[in-house]
C-alpha cells in the first residue's frame, strides 16, 4: 500500500467541515444553532410571563378545584356524624324498648361514638387545609377585585399559597379539632347517652320509689345494685361514667382558647390573610 501523501491534499478533519451544502440548509442550521442558545423556558419563566387574562384563568380554575376539595371533606364530616347519630338512636331504641335489655349497651355505643369523634377530627384536620385556602383566595384576590369600597392591596395571600402548595400543612392540632367538633356536634350525643343511660338504670326493670324517707336511704343503694355490669360493681361503673364525662367536658372548654392562640388562615379586618403554623400534612 501506498502511504506516501499528496502534496495537495487536506487533513481529514478539514476535509469534513468542507462540504458543498445547499445555502437554505446553512441558513436553517444557523437558525436552529441561535434558537438552542436561547435561555430555555422554566415554571418560573412561564409565572412571570402569564398574560392578566390567563392568570385569572389560572386563579379561577384552582378556586374551583380547592372548593371541590373542600366540600369533598365536608361530606365525610357529614358521614361520621351520621353514623354516630344512627348508632346512638338505634342503641337508644334498643335499650328502652324492653325492661330486660341490658343497659351496658349504651356505655358501649358511647365507646363506638369516641371512636367515631377522632376519625372525624382527623377528617376536620385535612378540610381545614383546602377551606383555609378557599378563604385565602377569597379574602385576598377576589374580595378586592369585587369589592366597590378601596381594599388595601396585599401580596401575603398569594405567598402563602404558594408556599402551602410546596408544603402542605395543617392549620389546627389535633386537640383543637377534637374539640371543635364536641362543641359542635358530639358534646350532645355523649350527653344524650349519659342521661339516657341514668334514666334506664332509674326506670328498669321498675322505677326506683323515693317516696318514703326509707325509700330515699335505700336509692343509692339500689342504683349502684342496677348499674353493676358483671364483676365490676355498680360504683365503679358509675363512676367511670362521671370521670368520662367529666373529661369529654374538659376538652370541649379547655379547646376553647385554642382558636384564639392557633395561627389559622382567618383573614383580618383589613382582609388580609394570617400566617398560620407549618406542620407538613405528609410526611416526606
Amino acid at each position: 500500500m501506498n502511504d506516501e501523501v499528496r502534496p495537495g491534499s487536506q487533513p481529514v478533519d478539514q476535509d469534513i467541515h468542507i462540504t458543498n451544502v445547499p445555502q437554505s440548509f446553512r441558513a436553517f442550521a444557523e437558525e436552529v444553532h441561535k434558537r438552542a442558545e436561547k435561555p430555555r423556558t422554566t415554571p418560573v419563566n412561564i409565572a412571570q410571563k402569564l398574560l392578566p387574562a390567563e392568570f385569572n384563568m389560572a386563579m379561577a380554575h384552582f378556586y374551583r378545584g380547592e372548593v371541590q376539595r373542600s366540600n369533598v371533606w365536608r361530606g365525610r364530616l357529614d358521614a361520621t356524624t351520621n353514623w354516630a347519630v344512627i348508632t346512638a338512636g338505634a342503641t337508644l331504641s334498643f335499650v328502652f324498648s324492653s325492661p330486660d335489655n341490658p343497659h351496658f349497651a349504651i356505655p358501649i355505643n358511647t365507646l363506638l361514638v369516641s371512636i367515631f369523634l377522632f376519625m372525624e377530627a382527623r377528617r376536620y384536620r385535612y378540610y381545614e387545609v383546602w377551606a383555609n385556602r378557599v378563604r385565602v383566595l377569597e379574602t385576598g384576590y377576589f374580595a378586592p377585585m369585587l369589592s366597590h369600597r378601596t381594599v388595601p392591596p396585599d401580596k401575603d395571600w398569594a405567598e402563602h399559597i404558594a408556599a402551602d402548595l410546596i408544603t402542605p400543612h395543617f392549620t389546627i392540632s389535633e386537640w383543637e379539632a377534637v374539640g371543635r367538633r364536641l362543641r359542635s356536634n358530639y358534646l350532645w350525643i355523649f350527653v344524650l347517652l349519659s342521661l339516657s343511660w341514668t334514666l334506664k338504670i332509674y326506670i328498669h326493670p321498675s322505677p326506683i320509689p323515693v317516696v318514703t324517707e326509707a325509700d330515699r336511704k335505700i336509692f343509692w343503694d339500689l342504683f349502684f345494685q342496677r348499674a353493676t355490669v358483671g364483676l365490676a360493681p355498680g360504683w365503679m361503673v358509675v363512676l367511670f361514667g362521671a370521670l368520662f364525662n367529666a373529661t369529654i367536658i374538659f376538652v370541649a372548654f379547655s379547646t376553647l382558647r385554642l382558636k384564639f392562640r392557633s395561627n389559622n388562615i382567618y383573614a383580618d379586618r383589613n382582609g388580609r390573610p394570617r400566617s398560620s403554623s407549618r406542620k407538613r400534612v405528609f410526611s416526606p
